[in-house]
């Protein structure tokens, strides 16, 4: 449980806004793997750093991306979503792609995404993103933990 001590602070505001993050890439497909995987792990916490927000655990598979991440009240989590999906989807075209210039990395993600609010249930989060690859029954000899 979260003492008000452990909040973040605004100029005017004391807050705790943990969410549990599910996104997909478009039609599902398995890209998730290799460089394409260790690249995203750095560019989604230097996109989540931009907007005052920290990933606290991610796992990627395959074909699907889990992260525990905090949001500032500020910012919507459709917006904080958007910035994430939208930017990382850039910078894999431009790392792997090819891609230097005037390119919106319209491939990657489909749209949508699935949340939920963390609350105090957030080690009980911790631990289902964790063992994520072994609870959809898909064991890999590559870890995809960020």
């Amino acid at each position: 449980m979260s003492t008000l001590s452990s909040y973040e602070s605004l100029s005017h505001s004391k807050w705790d806004c943990k969410y549990h993050l599910v996104f997909v890439p478009k039609c599902r497909r398995r890209v998730l793997y290799g460089k394409i995987r260790k690249y995203l792990e750095t560019v989604f916490h230097e996109l989540a750093r931009q907007r005052g927000c920290t990933i606290i655990k991610g796992h990627m598979i395959q074909d699907h991306v889990h992260m525990l991440i905090s949001i500032p009240p500020k910012y919507s989590i459709a917006e904080v979503v958007g910035y994430i999906k939208g930017k990382s989807a850039i910078a894999v075209a431009r790392q792997f792609g090819n891609k230097k210039r005037n390119f919106n990395g319209e491939q990657l993600w489909a749209r949508g995404y699935a949340v939920s609010t963390v609350g105090f249930e957030e080690e009980q989060i911790r631990m289902y993103i964790k063992h994520q690859e072994q609870l959809d029954g898909r064991g890999s000899n590559e870890s995809g933990e960020f």
